[in-house]
């Protein structure tokens, strides 16, 4: 199917608020380390899409109909998230590593029988998908982050806008339970007031989203995300730092980020992945952190034609 004629058939996906993961099955599938959540539906070659915090797999309702026109789309929880299980981070929290998020996924598109498949990531998604492409160079054949720069850039190039904007990197990070005791307070307060990006605002998401959102926001998820962020600042930039200068991304990347996002207004993302991506393209979006929720029809177009070979250009 080309690219006018599932935009158009789709477009209801794009408008409409009401439908999550139309025309999708669920699958719970056990990992070495975890069980996953997983929506599967469409047809043609396989890609995996991986969500960021505080969200779920849900994130993609607006974009994963149209694109399993043309692919056949994974969309898990992350461990940790949503409805995949919540392991035990450990004594060093790398249960929650993105290699450890990474080698989940690997086994999710193994059980599916998929060896080699494109991924997207949004967020913590890009960052475990970004681990994926180093860990698995044989089996990523693209990647598309969204709204990210690499994890080792992030954390050696702190400015005190990026560190307002970005808190929650460095409380969530802190000894528990001293953010988990403070976040579970009041739940519906805390998520709110994560989503409600600066200049963007909560009416992007659909509220058939928001609710999901909010009822995947319990105290076992806390805690979960806390000990991602508590395996960000530890291993996860160990392992980056140990692999800087010496690994790069093999496949084609696509750099896609929000113009009024933190990563926008505080890095310049290109000049941050180039260093670990020597086949890259990308470009800026008029979005906040959010994208696909708040121009899916941007991301989807940007994401069809990449995934299909093509070199996608940026449009308004």
């Amino acid at each position: 199917m080309s690219l006018t004629e599932s935009m158009s058939e789709m477009r209801p996906f794009f408008e409409e608020k009401g439908k999550l993961m139309h025309g999708f099955r669920y699958e719970r599938i056990r990992t070495s380390g975890a069980e996953i959540n997983v929506a599967i539906g469409g047809e043609g070659p396989p890609l995996l899409l991986l969500h960021g915090n505080p969200l779920t797999h849900v994130s993609w309702h607006r974009i994963s109909p149209a694109l399993a026109k043309s692919f056949t789309v994974v969309a898990p929880d992350l461990r940790g998230y949503g409805d995949s299980s919540k392991p035990d981070g450990g004594d060093d929290h790398s249960a929650y590593s993105f290699r450890a998020m990474a080698q989940d996924n690997a086994e999710v598109m193994s059980h599916f029988g998929f060896e080699k498949f494109q991924v997207a990531g949004h967020d913590r998604g890009a960052r475990a998908a970004f681990r994926m492409a180093l860990d698995f160079p044989d089996r990523v054949e693209r990647l598309a982050s969204l709204d990210i720069v690499p994890t080792y850039h992030a954390l050696t190039n702190v400015t005190l806008g990026w560190g307002l904007e970005a808190y929650h990197w460095f409380f969530m990070a802190q000894k528990a339970p001293f953010p988990e005791k403070l976040l579970t307070a009041d739940l519906d307060y805390y998520i709110d007031y994560k989503l409600n990006k600066k200049g963007v605002g909560l009416e992007i998401f659909s509220p058939e989203a928001m609710a999901e959102y909010k009822r995947c926001t319990t105290p076992e998820q806390i805690h979960a995300v806390c000990e991602d962020y508590r395996a960000t600042v530890s291993v996860d930039l160990a392992m980056d730092t140990a692999d800087f200068g010496k690994r790069t991304i093999n496949c084609p990347v696509l750099v896609l980020w929000g113009s009024n996002s933190h990563c926008g207004r505080h890095f310049a993302p290109l000049e941050a992945w180039r260093p670990w991506a020597p086949d890259m393209r990308g470009w800026a979006m008029p979005t906040g952190h959010y994208p696909a929720e708040q121009r899916p029809d941007l991301v989807y177009d940007a994401f069809w034609k990449f995934f299909n070979g093509q070199e996608p250009k940026a449009q308004t």
